[in-house]
Parts: C-alpha cells; sequence; structure tokens
C-alpha cells in the first residue's frame, strides 16, 4: 500500500534533483555498503545510531555496574538495596537469555 502522501513526497523529490539538492552529496557514485539484512537495514541504522543493544548485553553491562558499586559502597543500607538490584538484574538476565 502506497504512503497517502506519496504524490506529494515525489513532487518535491522532482523538484529537489532540479534544484540540484542532490548534486554534491557526501559519497556520491560510490556503491552503497554491504547490507546483511535489507529489510530491516534502516531501523537497525536508527537501533544503532541511537546506542541501542540487546537486552542481554544491556543487563550485562547493568550487572558489572551494580557490582562496581557494591564494591564501592560501605553504608551498609545501600548495599543490602545493591544486593536485591543484582539479584533481581540476574534474574532478568536469565530469563532473557532464555528467550534467545
Amino acid at each position: 500500500m502506497d504512503h497517502p502522501l506519496i504524490d506529494l513526497i515525489n513532487a518535491r523529490i522532482e523538484a529537489a534533483e532540479k534544484d540540484g539538492a542532490f548534486d554534491n552529496l557526501e559519497g556520491a557514485g560510490r556503491p552503497l555498503p554491504p547490507c546483511d539484512d535489507p529489510e530491516n537495514a534502516v531501523m537497525n541504522r536508527i537501533l544503532k545510531d541511537n546506542g541501542a543493544v540487546p537486552e542481554v548485553v544491556a543487563l550485562s553491562r547493568e550487572l558489572a555496574r551494580l557490582r562496581e558499586e557494591l564494591r564501592e559502597t560501605g553504608d551498609r543500607s545501600r548495599r543490602r538495596q545493591i544486593i536485591a538490584d543484582l539479584s533481581m538484574t540476574e534474574a532478568r538476565l536469565e530469563l532473557a537469555r532464555k528467550r534467545g
């Protein structure tokens, strides 16, 4: 199904081409980089550009951060909270690994 504004979009692109808006683009004339997953290429690029990582990676990083905070914290009540957070994060990591 075409976008409802496809005619307007095409007209704007044609007008920009005529005005030379695309004449000096970086990489002009060079082939596009290889793409392993063309159907999801745009989504993957947006995720990568915004620092998105798989859930397992994010949870592993959080575990490392919590362990470091635990090593550096002397306050007993804060240590108890960190240990509880560690336990919850470890459980979430295990579930994420099982999901694949």
